[in-house]
């Protein structure tokens, strides 16, 4: 069988026909939310409970919560009667001794945020939750915790509501 120009030219006008036609989309955005039955949120703030109380750690903790929802959902945010309901509180701040140096002093210290999470799925309970989250770092007992602490707090309370929002809307 012999092949024309013809032929050629027409099964790759096909080919590439096909190939435009052919889509495939994935969404990358971290939930999996089912926006026919979720429309609604609601996130109350998480008081401080813990022993040790840092004030800026409740403020930061609850704006980065919020947003996380913001950013990667189209869910609409109300104050009762959600879809969905966050709530709980910051449980845990404390710091320990990490490791010890030969002159016995300490060389690093482990400070650690602890949160409190209830999670209620009004569209389907068996989802419903109620779980703690940490987040910890260590830095060099050398410094003062003042000297550390708003850079850490802001790396752990990221670390803690991408697990809350893993947790609670994505499903993986």
């Amino acid at each position: 069988m012999i092949w024309t120009k013809s032929k050629t030219f027409i099964l790759s006008g096909l080919f590439c026909f096909l190939l435009s036609a052919c889509a495939i989309s994935y969404k990358f955005n971290g939930s999996s939310i089912n926006y026919d039955k979720v429309k609604t949120i609601s996130i109350a703030d998480f008081p401080i409970k813990a022993t040790y109380v840092y004030a800026p750690l409740g403020t930061r903790f609850n704006e980065e919560l919020n947003d996380i929802f913001i950013r990667q959902t189209r869910l609409q945010f109300v104050k009762r009667d959600a879809d969905l309901e966050i709530e709980g509180e910051i449980t845990g701040y404390n710091q320990y001794n990490q490791a010890v140096k030969a002159d016995g002093y300490s060389s690093e210290t482990k400070l650690t945020i602890t949160v409190n999470v209830r999670f209620v799925n009004n569209t389907n309970h068996e989802e419903d939750f109620e779980q703690q989250f940490s987040a910890f770092r260590t830095y060099d007992s050398s410094q003062m915790l003042t000297a550390v602490q708003d850079q850490l707090i802001s790396e752990m309370v990221k670390e803690i509501t991408d697990q809350i929002f893993n947790a609670t809307v994505a499903n993986w």
